[in-house]
């Protein structure tokens, strides 16, 4: 049976006086973790205020979308959308007529 080396022990008995000694105390004293936790709490308030304007936003956004489709799509616009002609791909490189 082999024997531990003296550092393997010296380090086992480091780490035995470290768990026993418990828990680290608080670095900072308790009214710089009241501020600090109350500059926490009103970035997350502010950011909850962020959030909610822009889901309203998108909100709005949406329904003036959804409004300018349907008048789009509205009868008295819709001979102006429909050509007779295919439409073309603008995105294509080979346009008929077109000299290259």
């Amino acid at each position: 049976m082999a024997h531990p080396s003296p550092a393997l022990l010296g380090l086992l008995l480091l780490l035995i006086g470290q768990a026993a000694t418990g828990p680290v105390s608080d670095p900072l004293p308790r009214a710089d973790q009241a501020a600090a936790c109350q500059k926490h709490s009103a970035l997350h308030d502010r950011l909850d205020v962020v959030e909610k304007r822009v889901d309203d936003t998108v909100q709005k956004l949406e329904a003036e979308l959804a409004l300018l489709l349907d008048a789009i799509e509205a009868p008295e616009w819709s001979h102006l959308l429909d050509t007779g002609k295919p439409a073309v791909d603008i995105l294509d490189s080979k346009v008929e007529g077109a000299a290259s």
